[in-house]
């Protein structure tokens, strides 16, 4: 048997037992070939060049184990790699964070935000960080910057820090612990980056289990999705410098979000996934159509 024989199999087991996809990849066969490549310590963007290899009967016993385990316990392959991609770069992950997937990551990486930034933009915030790859991210697209990043999560600053480290950014990092805004009081950003729980409540109780693996606090927004969004944008002036702008994802909640905004008009972002599921303001904006305290 060869490589690509068993990733097809192994694909064709993985649609068969019903898994969910969203956490790296979508689809079936791209989830297997990053478990078998990853089983057998294979570079996982080179897939042409080991296709025809043999696999021995000890290494198909390794990967029929390890898929084995993705079926049965319906973890997101990242859990069982240790490992996630954002944007190219690697990621260490576990179940103490979601896996690395913001939609922010690509106008970040692709220049997109370039445009609202300048000279005056120095500091930025990564809320919400998670793994702290979004602040990862950050640091390296705009070398002069430095970047707070911060979450409620002393478990998943715990991973965040193996990804500052592990990525040589330590001198430009800093993690702060606390809820929301007021794990930085008294600071003040060029750039907010928020990637919040914002799964409003309908929408998390029919979620698959591979999401329900995920620390429910990174994900659940309340009724409505919009709890933690709430708090943000009605404090959010008081951290932000004159020129500030605050980069925001909500993922499929837009018809809630302006529901509860109805005055604000934010500029809405492309993406891979569609252009209503990031949005960015400016400090002018919520100025000047404030937000009430929740």
């Amino acid at each position: 048997m060869t490589i690509i024989d068993l990733i097809e199999r192994c694909s064709a087991r993985l649609t068969e037992a019903g898994v969910s996809f969203g956490h790296g990849t979508d689809n079936a066969f791209d989830e297997a070939a990053w478990l078998v490549l990853w089983r057998l310590g294979l570079a996982l963007d080179d897939l042409d060049a080991v296709a025809e290899q043999a696999v021995t009967a000890e290494q198909q016993a390794a990967v029929w184990a390890l898929l084995d385990e993705r079926i049965a316990r319906r973890l997101p392959a990242a859990y069982l790699t240790g490992e996630a991609w954002l944007q190219g770069v690697p990621f260490t992950v576990d179940a103490r964070v979601i896996v690395p997937r913001s939609l922010i990551a690509e106008p970040l990486a692709e220049g997109t935000l370039d445009v609202w930034l300048g000279p005056h933009t120095l500091r930025v915030l990564d809320l919400c960080t998670g793994n702290g790859s979004l602040a990862v991210l950050a640091a390296m697209a705009w070398p002069e910057v430095t970047v707070d990043a911060a979450d409620l999560s002393r478990d998943a600053l715990a991973v965040a820090l193996l990804n500052v480290e592990r990525h040589g950014l330590s001198g430009r990092i800093k993690l702060r612990a606390g809820d929301g805004l007021a794990a930085v009081a008294g600071q003040r950003y060029d750039l907010i980056l928020c990637n919040p729980p914002y799964v409003n409540a309908d929408a998390m109780a029919a979620l698959p289990a591979e999401y329900r693996a995920e620390p429910e606090l990174a994900l659940a927004g309340g009724a409505d999705g919009m709890d933690f969004i709430r708090r943000l944008l009605h404090a959010a002036t008081d951290h932000m410098t004159p020129n500030a702008v605050l980069v925001l994802e909500i993922g499929h909640e837009r018809d809630h979000f302006e529901r509860a905004f109805p005055n604000l008009d934010p500029v809405w972002l492309p993406s891979s996934a569609g252009d209503d599921q990031v949005l960015l303001l400016t400090r002018d904006a919520l100025t000047e159509h404030p937000v009430p305290a929740p």
